[in-house]
């Protein structure tokens, strides 16, 4: 195997591989077969990480991919549970556009040839694991069969604020962090 083919970033890929058959199994109706699958890719993302670290096994492709599975998995999770209204479609909007507006600043600085590194902010860190506890909430609702009056449901729906919060908050921070490394100044309105 070469460097960057390795048994950590093969984990990684099976976490990538495993988001359409959650998808589709949330398609299905198979609520606990999606929610099971979920945890698993959570307990891929552990060990992925730990299994680089631990070995050596740390590599640029890793760097890339980690981050790429756990977007995919996550989006294509939201924007699924969206179509099948156990989200609400503003949320859904909200945070599907909040990662098309890092992805677009990043091209668009590739574009103007300005390099730009984007390291994950705190608050980006901490509206990933508040996107994850609300999906893990919803998909053990969906898998219970639960009633809307339960305690769950009610703390879906602050997690469902919660995350608005957070990834409001995570969108802003990267507008200011881009605008910074682009060195954007309003002293001069002419430059574009």
């Amino acid at each position: 195997m070469g460097d960057s083919v390795n048994i950590a970033n093969l984990v990684t890929i099976l976490r990538l591989l495993l988001a359409p058959v959650v998808i589709w199994l949330l398609m299905e109706g198979e609520a606990a077969a999606a929610f099971g699958l979920f945890l698993i890719a959570g307990i891929t993302d552990a060990i992925d990480g730990m299994i680089a670290k631990r070995f050596g096994q740390e590599t640029e492709l890793g760097a890339y991919l980690d981050p790429v599975a756990d977007k995919v998995l996550l989006v294509s999770v939201f924007v699924t549970l969206g179509i099948l209204q156990e989200l609400p479609a503003w949320l859904v909007l909200l945070a599907v556009s909040r990662d098309g507006l890092i992805v677009g600043g990043v091209l668009l600085s590739y574009t103007l040839g300005k390099a730009l590194v984007m390291s994950p902010l705190r608050i980006s860190k901490a509206n990933t694991l508040v996107q994850i506890a609300l999906v893990a909430a919803v998909l053990a609702h969906m898998a219970l069969g639960a009633q809307s009056v339960t305690p769950m449901a009610q703390a879906i729906v602050y997690l469902i604020w919660f995350t608005a919060f957070t990834t409001t908050a995570s969108g802003g921070a990267y507008i200011i962090t881009w605008v910074k490394a682009m060195n954007i100044s309003t002293a001069n309105p002419d430059r574009q």
